[in-house]
């Protein structure tokens, strides 16, 4: 099993949920967050005075998946957040090493 944590932008979130479902992924949880990369945010000018934005809106989500569902999911989620532009996003990937179902007690893929 395989845990994705994407983080993009929220304008994205509903293309990547589209697709997600698409391809059959239905559980996932998502987080408002604030953050920045490489770009370190950027400038804006309000009233005439420059300000300056270092942490900029994003989400997260976060999925448990099958070991085999990995490259669809990959291809879904950049395929939908992808803009071309710098801020897209991230996405990283995790072992899981065992998953259970609180309310049946299954483990490993049948929780999923």
């Amino acid at each position: 099993m395989k845990k994705i944590e994407i983080i993009i932008r929220p304008s994205k979130l509903e293309d990547v949920k589209q697709q997600l479902s698409a391809i059959g992924i239905h559980g996932m949880n998502y987080t408002e967050i604030r953050g920045f990369g490489r770009q370190r945010g950027h400038t804006e000018v309000y009233r005439g005075s420059t300000y300056e934005v270092d942490c900029l809106p994003k989400i997260k989500l976060d999925i448990v998946i099958h070991d085999e569902a990995l490259d669809k999911v990959l291809a879904a989620v950049t395929s939908s957040a992808r803009t071309g532009n710098i801020g897209d996003g991230k996405i990283f990937i995790y072992d899981v090493l065992d998953a259970m179902r609180i309310r049946t007690g299954e483990r490993g893929n049948a929780a999923l």
